[in-house]
């Protein structure tokens, strides 16, 4: 029997290694143990730890293997779990004072459920903001996680605590979701692959008035992705929204799905946002290295939308009482809450009906903007986000490109515009994909995102995988001196 690699296997590099019979389990928890050890202090990447159970769990995929029993496609590999999602055993804190001292779960969410499924291993669980509300991660219930290619910043959110952990080498994969970005900020500020499946492709059987929220992971290479959304992917009866089951296995399209035909478009900024220019051309420049790869042209794309970044602030809003117990929390315990949940729910408490039937004619209308892009091309290249990863304390730029955002696009849209580029497909249930797309002089990770038609996850993850070969990227950041 070997060891494990220096370098920190991918979840699938993981799997297929020890399949064969060059590591065990129980030797690649243990390196992740090592690495938690040596990092956790500086970075909060994972505020609760199971590695007990853990080890438990992996002698048992050892024994199997040995004794020849069948085993999953993510058999033995550790894995991280975002602190929004329920793991058996482990306490949801939400990332809440509200919910921080609560019960373990008493069963996995169906999402880690089918990870477990396929042999994967939890190991703890990852921090997350608040409700998974900003795209920082920093909480009064564990306070501020940061980003391993700069302990400065930040590693982004909701899905920061997986971000960092899998970009810092800790873990192959996490865990992750996306109600507005929540999978791919975190994968562009931390030089991740972050894919969002189509709405409903994988399902998720919980109360979301908005309709945004899908499940993911957080990972260094495209067949993880694809790997991930073949195990997880399929109906579910409890989800009224879930779609079919696939007909194609996305690992396979990832690698060989002939995209030679697609019409590939850019937009440097959707018509609206303000971008920090080496952002811009090194996100372009991803752009077009993967459609020369593809057998495309890359077109300009004139975009026109329907303030997806106010639509998306009133859709998130309302599931934040969905979070909450009304008559427990408030107003009676406003004060734990962060700023931003505090202001959501004080804005939408005594929000009248016609307001609301406001926000929803907003989000049909860019829906319908949404669908003119995809008459003219089948996916579409924006930067990930409009800026790289901010200060860790959650203070998000005020200024971009010589823009000065509160002026141009007034408060609260302006705390959001550094993420401008992200929502329109958990808005409109696109699947898309960040992938890195460089460092910028500061040595910081910059992220290209595709974005596809409905319901078309397998031509995303191929465009990802031809950037993947076009460009490749270093899988984790450099360990500190």
């Amino acid at each position: 029997m070997g060891e494990v690699p220096a370098t920190m296997p991918s979840a699938t590099e993981a799997a297929d290694a020890m399949a064969r019979g060059d590591y065990t389990a129980t030797q690649l928890l243990e390196r992740c143990r090592a690495e938690i050890e040596a990092r956790n202090d500086e970075l909060n990447a994972f505020v609760v730890l199971d590695l007990d159970r853990a080890a438990v769990a992996a002698a048992e995929v050892d024994r199997r293997r040995a004794a020849g029993e069948p085993l999953g496609p993510f058999a033995g590999v550790p894995l991280g779990v975002k602190d929004l999602e329920d793991c058996e055993g482990l306490p949801t804190s939400h990332g809440s004072l509200l919910y921080k001292d609560g019960p373990a779960a008493p069963a996995d969410s169906l999402h880690l459920a089918r990870l477990r499924a396929a042999g994967a291993i939890p190991i703890g669980k990852t921090a997350a903001p608040e409700f998974g509300t900003v795209h920082f991660t920093r909480t009064k219930a564990w306070g501020v996680t940061r980003n391993p290619w700069d302990t400065s910043r930040t590693p982004g959110g909701s899905s920061g605590g997986s971000a960092a952990a899998v970009a810092a080498g800790m873990v192959p994969f996490a865990t992750a979701s996306d109600g507005g970005g929540s999978t791919r900020i975190p994968a562009s500020f931390s030089g991740l692959v972050g894919f969002k499946p189509s709405f409903g492709r994988i399902p998720h059987p919980a109360a979301d008035p908005s309709q945004t929220a899908v499940d993911g992971v957080e990972v260094t290479t495209v067949a993880d992705a694809a790997r991930h959304l073949d195990v997880t992917a399929g109906p579910d009866a409890r989800d009224r929204t879930s779609l079919p089951a696939p007909t194609i296995r996305y690992a396979d399209a990832a690698e060989a799905h002939d995209v030679s035909g697609l019409r590939v478009g850019w937009s440097a900024d959707l018509g609206f946002a303000a971008v920090d220019p080496q952002v811009a051309e090194l996100s372009r420049a991803a752009a077009e290295a993967a459609a020369t790869a593809a057998g495309a042209e890359l077109v300009e794309v004139d975009v026109t939308l329907t303030d997806p970044v106010r639509t998306w602030l009133a859709a998130g809003a309302f599931s934040l009482w969905l979070a909450i117990d009304p008559a427990a929390h408030w107003p009676g315990r406003a004060d734990d809450l962060t700023p931003f949940v505090r202001r959501g729910l004080e804005a939408t408490a005594e929000l009248p009906v016609p307001a609301l039937v406001g926000s929803l004619n907003r989000r049909l209308q860019l829906e319908a903007d949404c669908a003119r892009i995809f008459e003219r091309v089948d996916v579409l290249c924006t930067p990930t986000t409009a800026c790289v990863a901010f200060d860790a304390d959650g203070r998000p730029p005020m200024e971009i490109g010589g823009v000065d955002l509160v002026e141009r696009y007034g408060l609260p849209a302006a705390g959001a515009m550094s993420v401008p580029f992200t929502m329109l497909a958990n808005l409109c249930w696109n699947p898309a994909c960040s992938v890195p797309a460089g460092l910028d002089a500061d040595g910081l990770p910059v992220g290209l995102q595709f974005v596809g038609r409905h319901h078309a996850d397998h031509e995303v993850l191929r465009l990802a995988r031809l950037a993947e070969q076009a460009s490749p990227w270093p899988r984790h950041a450099p360990r500190p001196a």
